[in-house]
């Protein structure tokens, strides 16, 4: 066994963001290793990109359930219904609920509203002239879009974020204590999602919790639970991989001030630069399958049963696949990278929209805060899973 003294699951790793010099050894050396896992029988790294493509595209080899996260969930109950953690045949019912929220043409839909919300942001941080990027902007643009598709009134968002921020992004060292917060945060959501419910059971709103609403499985109608679920998880990933994002991207135009200059010279290439954005920062570092069967990777055995974890942050420095992978280039092309999944019926649902956030707000950043700079040093989150900015001071010069 490819046993490895690292511990994936100790995020001081991960204070300084994605430890990169380790994930390329890894690469290079073990790219299919054994981690330890607190309280847990340990689960297998995979760091190469055509690695992680094929676990992710064969879902019945590699399934999502019990769940995506490296650790089980001591009570199962919601992880168990949230859709990220479940397998073809269900996956893809459930997914089609409210896929049709996320077409290429819905998405293209929302371009001038979305603008309008970008332009407003801005106009309040040129204002104050001074501002926390994260707080004032990258936090808001997402949020103000998927309250507003999954039908949450706009004076009552910021609770909304709340709750998924105790749930995700709360690097508190006392994690047992995290948990217990976690837990209650997502039964105060319920609640919040259970009055949002009672108010728009009967009606023909086309927001997507009216949608779910009237939705049906197999001729069966989604309980409460199951909506209580989806709407957890639409307004999580909504809101918290967008703004890192934006985050990570406006910090790696920042770091690299002649791709900055490049691409303010050429707006044609942010197409392309937001895709570097992503292949850079890919805001989610990890999901995880459990092996069905006996089989190997890249010349490992692995049991089934087993977990194993795709690393998509070292997948996507990977120099088979991206030559130069370490140097940041706004016109990279061809960019296959996985920041949203490798593919699978597991790939991003909400992929075209946060496309279309970031290219709004960068269209309309470089164009009238020209001057913007870095007034201070990025505050990381101490995470393993989300690669994530908690605060970036900036300033027009």
């Amino acid at each position: 066994m490819n046993e490895t003294t690292y511990d994936l699951c100790d995020r001081s790793l991960f204070t300084e963001g994605p430890p990169l010099d380790l994930f390329r050894e890894l690469r290079e050396h073990t790219p299919v290793a054994h981690f330890p896992e607190p309280d847990g029988p340990g689960f297998w790294g995979v760091f190469r990109y055509d690695d992680v493509v094929e676990v992710s595209r064969h879902p019945q080899q590699f399934a999502s359930a019990p769940a995506v996260f490296i650790q089980d969930p001591a009570d199962p109950t919601v992880t168990q219904e949230l859709l990220i953690n479940q397998d073809p045949p269900k996956h893809t019912k459930l997914r089609k609920l409210v896929n049709r929220g996320f077409t290429p043409r819905q998405i293209n839909a929302l371009e001038p509203h979305v603008r309008e919300i970008v332009v407003g942001l801005l106009d309040h941080a040129q204002a104050m002239g001074s501002f926390d990027l994260v707080h004032d902007l990258a936090v808001e643009l997402p949020l103000a879009v998927i309250a507003e598709m999954v039908g949450v009134p706009h004076e009552e968002r910021h609770q909304v974020f709340a709750w998924t921020e105790r749930m995700m992004s709360n690097d508190d060292d006392d994690q047992a204590a995290v948990q217990a917060d976690a837990q209650i945060a997502i039964g105060e959501m319920f609640a919040y999602a259970d009055q949002l419910i009672a108010s728009r059971v009967d009606g023909d709103g086309t927001d997507l919790l009216s949608v779910l609403l009237r939705a049906d499985v197999d001729g069966e109608a989604l309980s409460q639970f199951e909506v209580d679920v989806f709407f957890m998880l639409l307004m999580n990933a909504g809101s918290e991989t967008t703004r890192n994002l934006i985050t990570g991207g406006t910090l790696a135009l920042f770091e690299h001030p002649e791709q900055r200059a490049r691409l303010a010279a050429n707006p044609d290439l942010l197409p392309s630069a937001i895709e570097e954005m992503l292949r850079w920062v890919t805001p989610v570092m990890h999901f995880r399958r459990t092996a069905q069967e006996d089989l190997e990777i890249a010349g490992q055995s692995i049991a089934a049963g087993d977990k194993v974890v795709m690393w998509y942050t070292s997948a996507n420095r990977d120099d088979a696949q991206f030559p130069d992978a370490a140097t940041f280039d706004v016109a990279r092309t061809p960019n296959d990278h996985v920041a949203f999944g490798a593919g699978g019926p597991h790939f991003c649902l909400g992929a075209s929209l946060a496309r279309l956030e970031a290219r709004i707000l960068f269209e309309e950043l470089l164009a009238r805060m020209p001057t913007l700079e870095q007034a201070g040093d990025p505050v990381r989150l101490k995470s393993n899973f989300i690669n994530g900015i908690k605060s970036l001071p900036v300033r027009l010069a």
